[in-house]
C-alpha cells in the first residue's frame, strides 16, 4: 500500500480526500474585504494623490529627480537597510543554527529570548539605545575606558544602524529557525563520514539547504527597514535622514501631500522589485531543497 492510499486515524478521512477537498471560496470575503479597505484603498489613494495634484501626470516623481535631495536619501535608506540586514543576518545564523543543536530546555531558553524583544514596547528600546549612544552614556564611556574619546553614536548613521540591528534581529532569527529546523542533522554526519572535513561538509550541504530561511529573513529584514520610522526619528540626525523621515516632514511640516505619495510610490516600487527578485532567487533553492527531500 503506497503513502498516498494511507488509511487515516480512527474517525478521519483518508488522506487523498482531506488534501483534496476544496476551501469554501466565500471563507476568502472577510480577509479579502479587509485588505481592499484599510490597505489596498489607503496605498491607490496615495498614489493617485502622486499623479493628479495639482495636475494629472509624473511632475511630482520627475521632482525627485531634481531636487538633490531624494535620490541621495533613498540611496541612503537602501544602504541602512541592506547594511541593517547584513548584520542581522551573520549574527542570526550561527544563533538560529544553535538553537537546533541544542536540547529542548536550552533551545526554549533560546527561543524565549528571541521572543522577549516583542514583549517590549519599541518606544522604550529606542529611548534605551538613545541613553546608551548619547554623550556620557554607556557607550562613550566603555570607549574613554580603552582610551577612546567622543565616541558619540546618537544622530549618526552608524548609531541608527546598531539600534535598527537589535530591533530586527528576531525577524531574522525565526525564518533561519524555521527553514534550519527542517534540515536533518544526519546528512552533515554523512558527509564527514565520507571524508569532507566539518567545514566543507557544512559549506556545500547545510549552507544550501538553509537558504531558503536566509532569503526569506534577509527580505523580511530588508523590507522592514526601508520603511521604519522610529528608530531613526529617535537616534538619527536631519542630515542623515531616511526616506521615511522625509516622507514625514513633507506631509505633516511642508503638507505636501503629493510629494509625500510619490516618495512613497518610489519606496512601493522598491519592495515591489525586491520582492520580485526574492521570487526569482527563491526558486531555484525550493527545487534544491525539494530535490534533498525526495532523495
Amino acid at each position: 500500500m503506497t503513502s498516498a492510499t494511507l488509511p487515516a486515524e480512527p474517525g478521519e478521512l483518508p488522506l487523498p480526500a482531506r488534501r483534496g477537498r476544496r476551501v469554501p471560496d466565500w471563507l476568502l470575503l472577510p480577509g479579502t474585504a479587509i485588505l481592499l479597505v484599510f490597505f489596498f484603498y489607503p496605498l491607490a489613494f496615495i498614489v493617485w494623490r502622486s499623479v493628479s495634484e495639482p495636475e494629472v501626470g509624473l511632475g511630482h516623481y520627475l521632482a525627485l529627480l531634481d531636487d538633490g535631495v531624494s535620490v541621495v536619501v533613498l540611496l541612503r535608506t537602501l544602504r541602512t537597510a541592506l547594511l541593517v540586514a547584513l548584520c542581522t543576518l551573520v549574527i542570526a545564523y550561527p544563533y538560529a543554527y544553535a538553537m537546533t543543536r541544542v536540547g529542548p530546555k536550552a533551545r526554549g531558553i533560546l527561543l524565549l529570548l528571541v521572543l522577549l524583544p516583542f514583549w517590549t514596547s519599541v518606544m522604550a528600546r529606542n529611548f534605551a539605545w538613545y541613553l546608551l549612544e548619547q554623550r556620557g552614556g554607556v557607550i562613550d564611556r566603555a570607549f574613554a575606558a580603552l582610551g577612546v574619546d567622543d565616541v558619540v553614536l546618537l544622530g549618526t548613521v552608524v548609531g541608527v544602524t546598531v539600534a535598527m540591528v537589535q530591533v530586527m534581529l528576531p525577524f531574522m532569527v525565526l525564518p533561519l529557525y524555521s527553514a534550519m529546523n527542517t534540515i536533518d542533522g544526519k546528512l552533515l554526519d554523512a558527509a564527514t563520514s565520507l571524508g569532507a572535513p566539518r567545514h566543507r561538509a557544512f559549506r556545500t550541504v547545510y549552507l544550501p539547504l538553509s537558504l531558503p530561511g536566509v532569503i526569506s529573513g534577509f527580505s523580511l529584514v530588508f523590507i522592514l527597514t526601508l520603511g521604519f520610522y522610529i528608530t531613526p526619528a529617535l537616534l538619527g540626525s536631519p542630515q542623515e535622514a531616511l526616506i521615511s523621515q522625509v516622507i514625514e516632514t513633507r506631509v505633516s511640516d511642508l503638507t505636501d501631500f503629493a510629494g509625500g505619495g510619490a516618495l512613497g510610490g518610489v519606496l512601493l516600487v522598491v519592495t515591489l522589485l525586491v520582492l520580485f527578485a526574492v521570487s526569482r532567487i527563491g526558486r531555484p533553492v525550493a527545487s534544491l531543497s525539494r530535490a534533498v527531500d525526495h532523495a
